[in-house]
């Protein structure tokens, strides 16, 4: 079935992600000298925690949509004796005017959750701290200075986060594994944590692994160990703990361009690490991607028909077996993860997805399908945790 709607247009770009190109020119976003902490033992002050009914205590009740045009319903429970906690950290999306967002969760924080967070809760206990991020205005100011991912890991955002993890540490997680989530700015201030809080600290034996999307890390050629990270590898067996998956994703007939934000090192860092959510170890594959059935972004909509002759679907969720393959790729501007669509004409199922960034009726390349990283592979990353969660268990209980 040919796509009948047009690309996502997104007029609020929310990241420039290749820090260890642009840092150096970045202007810092304001410091916490001056501001007072936030205080982690309010409930407010957190977007999910167990126990009660939060932004992660959402309907994720699935339609499947078969390449045939049939469509059947996947059902989803949380776990209800998860043996390791999930600390997530989510993107820029904060739509205060604001440089730094306040402490009140918005419709865009609470839609970032269900998009990207709140499935993980099959496989771990749900941690979500808000946190005085850069919002999308004082991005936009910082992209307009020559800032950049590098600049998003420093600062007030980050002293959020290191606070909301030494609370979490201090009074939730007894000893359980922990896997950190993030996306973008997210992921950006994920890496710094692990490098001063966690990276050949004690609490490393607790990382059960950190699922780092939408930003670039490095790694020695050759090696998955190293560079961003002195002593967390990246992760390449789905029972192996105690690492890292990381990529950034492109679509296979718009690689990355000169100008890519995402996937690219200086030659003195490395290369940009990738790892592959449906093959670890290398390869390609299917990915089980878990997409919005209204067309939902964590910015900006991308609405379409899912089949034609158009039907209803009755959940707020779709997936597409079979339509979409991945595998970690480079060439000679990046390295990503390529996404291919297989869609196909003579079927009445979708030929395409949303993802894309576009501007005044113009297509970013550099972008990729930033929007859409986490989602494109959720399924893929949640039976990840799963499998990480019951071999870190085992390990821990010897």
């Amino acid at each position: 079935m040919r796509d009948a709607s047009g690309r996502a247009l997104i007029t609020l770009l929310f990241l420039c992600a290749d820090g260890s190109a642009y840092a150096q020119t970045a202007a810092p976003p304001p410091t916490s000298a001056a501001v007072a902490p936030n205080d982690y033992s309010r409930d407010a002050s957190w977007l999910c925690r167990p126990g009660r009914q939060d932004a992660c205590a959402v309907d994720l009740t699935t339609t499947i949509v078969h390449a045939n045009g049939s469509l059947t319903r996947e059902a989803w429970t949380p776990a209800s004796n998860a043996p390791i906690d999930c600390f997530y950290v989510y993107p820029t999306v904060s739509t205060d005017p604001t440089p730094m967002s306040d402490m009140v969760a918005d419709d865009a924080e609470r839609n970032v959750i269900r998009q990207h967070f709140a499935r993980f809760g099959s496989s771990c206990r749900l941690f979500a701290p808000m946190y005085r991020q850069v919002t999308l205005a004082g991005l936009r100011s910082m992209l307009a200075g020559g800032g950049g991912g590098g600049a998003l890991s420093r600062g007030l955002q980050y002293d959020d986060v290191r606070d909301a993890w030494r609370y979490y540490l201090e009074h939730d997680n007894r000893g359980r594994g922990v896997v950190l989530v993030g996306h973008s700015q997210g992921s950006f201030i994920l890496a710094e944590l692990i490098r001063h809080e966690i990276d050949g600290k004690p609490t490393q034996s607790r990382l059960v692994s950190a699922i780092l999307l939408g930003a670039t890390l490095s790694v020695p050629r050759g090696k998955d160990v190293g560079g961003s990270f002195k002593n967390i590898p990246l992760c390449r067996a789905v029972a192996q703990t105690g690492c890292v998956v990381t990529y950034v994703s492109f679509r296979s007939t718009i690689p990355p361009p000169p100008n890519a934000r995402f996937g690219r090192v200086s030659e003195n860092d490395g290369v940009a690490a990738c790892t592959d959510p449906v093959a670890l170890a290398g390869g390609s594959g299917a990915v089980r991607a878990y997409l919005d059935a209204r067309g939902q972004l964590i910015v900006g909509v991308s609405a379409r028909p899912w089949v034609t002759p158009e039907r209803p679907i009755e959940t707020p969720w779709v997936s597409v077996p079979g339509l979409l393959t991945v595998q970690c790729k480079s060439n000679e501007n990046a390295t990503y993860l390529e996404v291919t669509v297989h869609g196909d004409p003579s079927d009445p199922r979708t030929d395409d997805i949303g993802g894309d960034l576009v501007t005044a009726g113009q297509l970013l390349a550099d972008w990729g399908l930033h929007l859409i990283d986490v989602n494109l592979a959720m399924g893929n990353l949640v039976d990840i945790v799963t499998l990480q969660g019951r071999a870190w268990a085992r390990r821990a209980s010897r």
